[in-house]
């Protein structure tokens, strides 16, 4: 084999377009957070106060897609902040923010086939929970290890369903809402009442605050555009379209959810249900509300599942590209998948999953909050990494204009999402239930980064 031909073969392939794309980052973002969280974040902050979570949250989601779209479209490469984190940034942070991001996508994969074989006992009380996390596992797994069209395929048929089931809820709970709809047992349409007999802030400005911190975990998963740049078709148009689409779309669906949520169902009652989407179906008479939305959770746990499979693979390979792994991991199949990484992931995400079996207290919360850390992690890189690349950028004659993307205002914009996004990581210490993620996440990082100066940068510089 010519060099040419194993170095073609050693490559991903570009087999994703802009439809693959945009719903491979739905499929990161639109999960429970938003099926079943969103009651939670509707009894804390109240009905506005739950809008302007979402918001805030959807703000610096903008601010960090822009500063994504720039690098991306300049560097389409599989690792996506991994690798301009390490060329741009700092070697050592850029190991540390891959294996934290690596580590916490593989994790989330096991909480997601955990979680759906828990919503299977609704249908089969009888059956061993982890019969369908084998199940739903091997599935998913096979799905990655086709080709990445195969995946990005499957990704937009799962996103498609939790897409249709928000528009059906908008629709038919808006039109419930303002009285187009009977409800059930004669009750009224409230229109806006649940709005204007609510407190502003029933909890106060640290209610708002608390719930900022899990809105703006529910919109992480949007980067896994920057992820699938690698294997995307002609990168300088699918990714900026899909970015913008992502973007407004998201925005939209969450906000007008939120709204229905909050305008059908008092706050008070609004955190100690199961679902929020499950009580409104049901008022409207849906018959089956609950297996419905059973479903669709379903979907929505085996999607984010499939697309924390894909991304924990490529990251790996990203970092095995860099010289941060071993060699065998950046391996690639003649079908453009790195075989190998993948084996690693799915064997890490299955080790995870007996620990949320046998260890759920103790080392499954560990890694869970892990898991966590790593997304907004990223965020953060994916910021820095802008500011420094439009920097290094400039200083080696690059010319603005050549430039196929560009975030705007800068530096301010790319400046206000790095400080929006260092303040959520900080307010985590505020959060009991979240504080967990900093005492393991931090130490963590500061072990990569020891392992990195004292391994890695002598083999890479020699």
């Amino acid at each position: 084999m010519s060099q040419s031909n194993m170095e073609q073969h050693n490559q991903l392939k570009r087999t994703m377009n802009s439809r693959h794309l945009f719903m491979i980052s739905l499929g990161g973002v639109i999960g429970t957070g938003l099926f079943l969280g969103s009651g939670y974040t509707i009894s804390q902050a109240g009905p506005v106060g739950a809008i302007l979570s979402y918001l805030v949250g959807g703000f610096i989601m903008y601010l960090t897609m822009l500063c994504l779209g720039e690098l991306t479209v300049a560097m389409p490469v599989a690792g996506s902040f991994q690798t301009y984190m390490t060329r741009f940034v700092s070697p050592s942070l850029g190991f540390g923010v891959g294996w934290l991001y690596w580590l916490g996508w593989a994790v989330t994969v096991a909480l997601e086939l955990l979680s759906s074989g828990l919503l299977m006992q609704r249908w089969f009380p009888d059956s061993p929970v982890w019969m369908w996390c084998a199940i739903f596992g091997v599935v998913l797994f096979l799905l990655n290890a086709l080709s990445a069209r195969a995946f990005g395929e499957s990704e937009f048929w799962f996103s498609s369903i939790k897409v249709s089931a928000i528009i059906l809820f908008i629709i038919l709970g808006g039109a419930a809402m303002f009285g187009f709809i009977d409800l059930k047992n004669g009750q009224p349409a409230p229109m806006l009442t649940n709005f204007t007999e609510s407190p502003l802030l029933p909890f106060g400005i640290t209610g708002l605050l608390m719930t900022m911190i899990t809105v703006n975990f529910s919109f992480q998963g949007t980067e896994l555009i920057g992820i699938a740049a690698g294997e995307s078709e002609n990168p300088e148009k699918t990714i900026p379209k899909a970015i913008r689409t992502t973007v407004w779309r998201t925005l939209v669906f969450f906000i007008l959810a939120i709204a229905i949520v909050a305008g059908m169902i008092p706050h008070q009652q609004a955190g100690v249900i199961e679902s929020p989407f499950v009580v409104v179906f049901d008022s409207i008479g849906i018959p089956y509300a609950a297996d419905i939305m059973n479903f669709v959770v379903l979907t929505a746990l085996l999607s984010v599942a499939n697309s924390g499979l894909y991304a924990a693979t490529r990251m790996l390979y990203s970092l095995s590209k860099e010289g941060m792994a071993s060699k065998k991991l950046g391996a690639v199949n003649g079908k453009g998948i790195p075989m190998n990484a993948l084996l690693i992931t799915f064997a890490i995400a299955l080790l995870s999953l007996l620990s949320g079996i046998f260890a759920e207290d103790t080392v499954f919360m560990v890694l869970l909050s892990i898991a966590g850390l790593g997304a907004q992690v990223g965020w953060i890189s994916i910021s820095a990494s802008q500011l420094a690349f439009r920097r290094h950028y400039l200083k080696n004659g690059g010319k603005l204009e050549d430039l196929k993307f560009r975030t705007p205002l800068y530096p301010i914009l790319p400046l206000i999402s790095l400080i929006l996004n260092l303040l959520v990581l900080v307010s985590l210490a505020f959060d009991p239930e979240q504080r967990i993620a900093l005492y393991c996440g931090v130490p963590f990082m500061i072990i990569a980064i020891c392992v990195y100066q004292f391994h890695f940068k002598k083999k890479l510089e020699a």
